[in-house]
């Protein structure tokens, strides 16, 4: 960290974290508009030969796809986070990005978009997650004091969490439009994204390791996960937790045949848990957390369960009550669309907290010259709480139904919760975001700092 920075600056007073910020700013729109309109037209592709079940185990399908090549890769592109200048790996992995909803954009236009086409990217979206994820969580504490590191860890949620809310709804809105639009202004934010990384000037960064032993290397940061038993708690609770209650993947479903809302009404419902976890982090921005965190964590785990199960059975509690559509200044405003729509905000605003405290344990208890391979394992955890979640959801939803798949891991959620809460008294016990003692040096090969 540049010496001459004031240790309590506001970190957008950074230059380099401006253009950081800007960059995943733009990225995550274009990723969130570009996914919600693959997953529509995957389903759409999918329900002209298929069944409701069995298209949304296609749904399923294209998590996987993208879990896959992180789960490959990612024990690797640690090791190149903490090997390699950290903005040109995102640089590069962004340029892919661009190439892929290019070639989306093209394909729609053209008219030859295939499901094979769309797994394809899917696939390529892995890969560049794999790659970047690390990078960019590993750049973050090399831009700002650690005084200020959480504050930033909540300003850069609201750039992820503002795109989750705008990227879905510019989707779907673009996708009514015409489908090459979406892909278009996905292809000029992803460009945007690129430009705002060139920016970013030379930054700190652990001195390239020179020691011939890169499976050791990777191996200690499996090690430190391990052994560090608070790094290890927070990691594997989001893991499981938003593994089984994945409820996202299948707001397709839900959009097309439950709640009969089409793709303006999925980008409303996909936006739902950004609006939540936007104003959590805001408040988190002004306000940040300091005491009682790990009690905090557990118990927005334990709302972020009940949401998605509210979120599940929506439909039936409306019809069981005998609520009837109505209209709210001329327009319709069906009771269900309403009760999912609060359903995800709520769900949205807890998982922002447990984001939060994760990112701001995980980073505040490593030291830097491991933050990149602690990030891959982090970012492992969550690919498969996420993309294999999403697999998950859609192999349940081919079994019990997507209202069943989503009843099942919301109650899954809650479970998880309580049991590490006893597994982990750790969580608990973590008062605060501070370590027990400041972490600066890479442990030996085979040891881990508590």
């Amino acid at each position: 960290m540049n010496p001459t920075i004031d240790p309590h600056q506001h970190p957008f007073r950074i230059a380099n974290f401006r253009a950081y910020w800007l960059s995943r700013f733009a990225g995550t729109i274009a990723v969130s508009a570009m996914s919600i309109v693959i997953g529509w037209q995957v389903y759409n592709l999918a329900r002209e030969t298929m069944d409701i079940r069995q298209a949304a185990f296609m749904l399923g399908m294209i998590g996987f796809a993208q879990f896959v090549p992180l789960f490959l890769l990612t024990p690797i592109t640690g090791l190149v986070a903490d090997s390699f200048d950290r903005r040109w790996i995102v640089r590069g992995t962004t340029t892919l990005l661009v190439l892929t909803a290019a070639t989306l954009w093209l394909l729609t236009w053209s008219g030859h978009l295939t499901l094979g086409a769309l797994f394809a990217a899917a696939v390529a979206f892995g890969v560049a997650r794999a790659f970047s994820g690390p990078a960019y969580s590993a750049l973050a504490p090399n831009l700002v004091p650690r005084a200020v590191l959480p504050t930033a860890i909540a300003i850069s949620s609201i750039a992820w969490q503002v795109g989750t809310i705008a990227g879905p709804s510019v989707g779907g809105l673009l996708y009514a439009i015409h489908p090459e639009v979406a892909y278009g202004v996905a292809t000029l934010l992803f460009l945007v994204a690129l430009v705002f990384m060139f920016l970013i000037g030379p930054v700190a960064q652990p001195a390239a390791q020179t020691d011939h032993r890169p499976l050791a290397r990777i191996i200690e940061g499996f090690t430190y996960v391990r052994r560090n038993r608070l790094v290890l708690a927070t990691i594997t609770l989001d893991l499981f937790a938003v593994l089984l209650a994945g409820a996202t993947s299948l707001l397709p479903v839900y959009a097309r045949d439950i709640l009969h809302v089409g793709s303006q009404g999925l980008g409303v419902l996909a936006a739902g848990m950004g609006i939540g976890a936007a104003v959590t982090a805001i408040w988190f921005s002004i306000r940040p957390m300091s005491r009682n965190v790990g009690v905090k964590m557990l118990v927005a785990v334990i709302v972020f369960g009940i949401a998605i199960l509210t979120f599940g059975v929506a439909t039936p509690i409306v019809e069981l009550i005998g609520l009837t559509p109505g209209t709210i200044a001329g327009f319709p405003i069906h009771p269900a669309f309403v009760l999912s729509l609060v359903a995800l905000i709520v769900a949205g605003g807890a998982d922002m907290i447990s984001v939060y405290v994760r990112q701001s344990l995980i980073q505040l208890h490593t030291p830097d010259v491991m933050r990149g391979r602690v990030s891959a394992v982090s970012q492992l955890t969550i690919s498969a709480s996420n993309e294999l979640g999403e697999f998950e959801s859609g192999v349940m939803a081919s079994l019990l139904g997507p209202v069943g798949a989503v009843v099942f891991g919301g109650v899954g959620a809650i479970a998880v919760t309580i049991g590490w809460a006893r597994l982990f008294p750790e969580l608990g016990a973590a008062k605060t975001f501070d370590p027990p003692e400041i972490l600066e040096t890479e442990p030996q090969h085979g040891e881990a700092k508590p």
